[in-house]
């Protein structure tokens, strides 16, 4: 662990050693949803593979960079693209940008994903505060000898997502007169989408949203002391809800669909965490 502490603290310094800005937001954006990092201004974009220890994409619709930038007025550090267990990537692994926002001086993340519709009040393209998740992933990031340079063993997941931060993405939501469900996530490891009887079994267990990220960077998040915000794009209704097969061309022409909505709405609701942070 002592080497996870060293290896976030030089790729943190390698972020930053390429701007001048200090931001106290990080984003991590998901399929299809990446567009938002195209729109910063004085914006400094940082392949992974240039950071140093740091996961690099390989799944499609993820760019793999780093760009810190200025949303408005609000600088931001923002994931173009994630790392998933399915690539084959350990736990660790995929936590450590949360890791590294954190030795960045990151004080809040709003996490996006493309996630599969179970709740039925759902539509294809429905926007989603993320309440709760429920870890079927397997796995932890934090696995083994704690640091409590990173944060105390055994964190408090009680608020794992921000009761304030959802609240201020509603009131935004509702001026732009923006639709915003809420509901649970259910991390699961892929890369096969799930079957009809497991997303039975995902329903009765109180799961809305079903996806294959997240939740590892969210543990970690809150290990580190960071709050969170997370919203997922429904970007198809999972299996057995509609009689016709999933595919990841699918999600990507959904998330292409609302990126404009989504992208307004992320631009409203940053103001007010900066405000919370005081940044």
């Amino acid at each position: 662990m002592d080497e996870q502490f060293t290896l976030a603290e030089t790729a943190a310094r390698s972020v930053l050693e390429r701007t001048p800005l200090r931001p106290r937001i990080g984003l991590v954006l998901g399929s299809g949803l990446g567009g938002f990092a195209d729109s910063l201004d004085d914006a400094a974009r940082i392949p992974y593979a240039e950071i140093p220890a740091f996961p690099r994409s390989t799944a499609i619709g993820h760019a793999g960079q780093m760009v810190v930038g200025n949303a408005g007025a609000v600088p931001v550090a923002v994931m173009q693209g994630r790392v998933h267990l399915y690539e084959g990537y350990t736990a660790q692994e995929v936590a450590f940008p949360m890791r590294v926002f954190s030795r960045m001086g990151i004080r809040s993340v709003i996490l996006t994903n493309a996630a599969g519709g179970i709740n039925l009040s759902y539509s294809q393209g429905a926007l989603v505060l993320i309440r709760d998740h429920i870890n079927l992933q397997g796995q932890n990031p934090l696995t083994g000898a704690n640091d409590d340079r990173f944060g105390m063993c055994f964190p408090d997941m009680t608020q794992a997502y921000a009761r304030a931060y959802r609240e201020m993405a509603r009131e935004e939501a509702n001026k732009l007169g923006t639709m915003l469900h809420e509901g649970i996530y259910a991390g699961l490891l892929g890369p096969s989408y799930e079957t009809p009887a497991e997303i039975e079994y995902l329903r009765r267990i109180g799961a809305d949203l079903v996806g294959m990220s997240t939740v590892c960077e969210v543990i970690a998040a809150r290990h580190t002391g960071i709050k969170v915000l997370a919203i997922s794009c429904v970007t198809n209704m999972a299996a057995g809800i509609l009689d016709q097969p999933l595919s990841h061309a699918e999600v990507m022409e959904t998330g292409e669909r609302v990126k404009t909505t989504f992208e307004a709405l992320l631009r409203a609701v940053l103001p007010r965490v900066a405000q919370d942070i005081g940044s």
